[in-house]
């Protein structure tokens, strides 16, 4: 089984940018945790960052005919990347979207997500914590789903 692991702008700052909301781990060391976690899943993840949305829409258009699922924290894209959501919907992949922080309890404009409707479920404010929840949530599910 292929998840990919895709992080929008901005999230290459991890470590560095607002702590408060976003923790103190870097990007790296959020990836290598999900790599642990999906050696014990006996699961493949692939890594892609981009702060370009038309970046991430080639990622997905090229890597999804070789996945299973998709991992997804679209940054600020989460509240206006309509192509990423076109692309999202394309793939006809199961996803997780994940938030570090809660972006229900934040500024107005960060509440509402163009992807959500779309997605398996939605992670918020559960820190790096939440890409391993959503990860193990949805390598479960697609499992599951192959035995039905």
């Amino acid at each position: 089984m292929k998840i990919l692991v895709i992080n929008g702008p901005n999230l290459n700052n991890l470590g560095k940018r607002e702590p408060g909301y976003y923790g103190v781990k870097t990007l790296t060391d959020i990836e290598d945790l999900i790599q642990k976690k999906a050696q014990d899943l006996d699961t493949l993840v692939e890594f892609f960052q981009s702060n370009h949305e038309g970046s991430i829409v080639d990622c997905i258009q090229t890597e999804a005919q070789d996945a299973d699922g998709i991992v997804i924290n679209a940054g600020a894209l989460t509240h206006y990347g309509i192509s990423l959501r076109d692309a999202l919907a394309d793939s006809r992949l199961p996803f997780i979207e994940v938030h570090l922080s809660n972006i229900h309890a934040r500024e107005t404009f960060r509440h509402h997500s163009v992807v959500a409707e779309l997605a398996v479920g939605q992670i918020a404010g559960l820190g790096y914590k939440g890409y391993l929840y959503a990860l193990e949530f949805l390598v479960e599910q697609i499992k599951e789903s192959r035995v039905a």
